[in-house]
């Protein structure tokens, strides 16, 4: 064998232990890649799962804050009807106060005037029985039926007492007497005192005479 041919082989010799350390290296450098691929796909994944986390925990806390914040504002709510319930109750019971005190003073003041009626009543009465002092008598009456009227217009009413039946609820027995005839017992056959009401309420009871 010759110088070029001895040569040649151990060439070709070399050539293919260099390509089979490549292929050896390439495959080692593969199963590394392929490892480091792995472990960034798995922090990737974990990087992924921690948002994901991440998203969860915020979406919670929001939840969390958007609970709270309704809780607040149905407390709010709830304290605002109940002031405005109160309110509206200090109102009404401050206009009832109010219009009970206007309505006591004017009755205590109707009160004081009434035995003024009654002495023109009584004055009245005794007029008209004289026949002389009849233009005395128009002229007292005129003043009396004026004083009435405005009497009226601020709820005075008379308690009437002719051909009824006694009650309790607004008259006063002063007197029995025996029944002229039986379909008056039980009855008023005399009235003393005139009575009267302002509005609904009773201010004086008519005192009375009933038949028995």
């Amino acid at each position: 064998m010759s110088k070029n041919k001895k040569h040649k082989k151990f060439y070709n010799m070399n050539s293919e232990k260099n390509k089979n350390n490549q292929e050896k290296l390439s495959k080692e450098e593969q199963k590394i890649v392929e490892k480091v691929e792995e472990k960034a796909a798995e922090e990737v994944e974990k990087e992924e799962k921690k948002e994901e986390k991440k998203e969860v925990s915020e979406e919670e806390e929001l939840n969390l804050k958007l609970a709270d914040a309704e809780e607040k504002l149905a407390a709010e709510q709830d304290r605002y009807l109940r002031l405005s319930a109160e309110f509206d109750n200090y109102r009404k019971r401050t206009l009832k106060e109010k219009s009970e005190l206007i309505k006591f003073a004017g009755e205590r003041t109707i009160t004081a005037i009434l035995p003024v009626v009654d002495d023109f009543e009584r004055a009245m009465a005794n007029l008209k029985k004289d026949e002389s002092t009849n233009e005395i008598f128009k002229g007292i009456e005129l003043i009396y039926d004026k004083f009435i009227k405005i009497l009226k217009q601020e709820g005075l009413i008379k308690i009437e007492t002719e051909n009824t039946d006694f009650n309790t609820d607004f008259h006063e027995a002063i007197a029995m007497i025996p029944a002229p005839e039986e379909d008056k017992k039980g009855k008023i056959l005399d009235c003393v005192q005139t009575g009267y009401m302002l509005g609904d309420k009773v201010i004086r009871h008519a005192k009375v005479a009933v038949g028995q």
